[in-house]
């Protein structure tokens, strides 16, 4: 059975994304000396390059969905079951 995160009924009604920036910003105001430690998993909002492993297994992906024998199209709602037991 799904739960639902206590800390969602938390948050005021509005976009998530704004009330997440205004409280990164109100903690690194707070934090000065720390602000260069927080790691921001916001969307577009990346931290560091993407590693060596990642951009291979990128290039080998594009290259098999450009063959008519590998294309799958659009996958599962809940993803390609392969790739959910790589990722568990």
């Amino acid at each position: 059975m799904a739960l639902i995160n206590e800390n969602f009924l938390k948050l005021k009604a509005g976009y998530l994304f704004p009330e997440i920036a205004r409280r990164v910003k109100a903690f690194t105001e707070a934090h000065p000396d720390q602000a260069d430690r927080v790691i921001r998993c916001g969307i577009g909002d990346v931290t560091e390059p993407l590693p060596e492993s990642c951009r291979k297994a990128m290039h080998e992906a594009i290259d098999e969905l450009g063959t008519r024998e590998h294309f799958r199209g659009y996958g599962p709602e809940q993803g390609y079951d392969f790739l959910r037991n790589a990722i568990a």
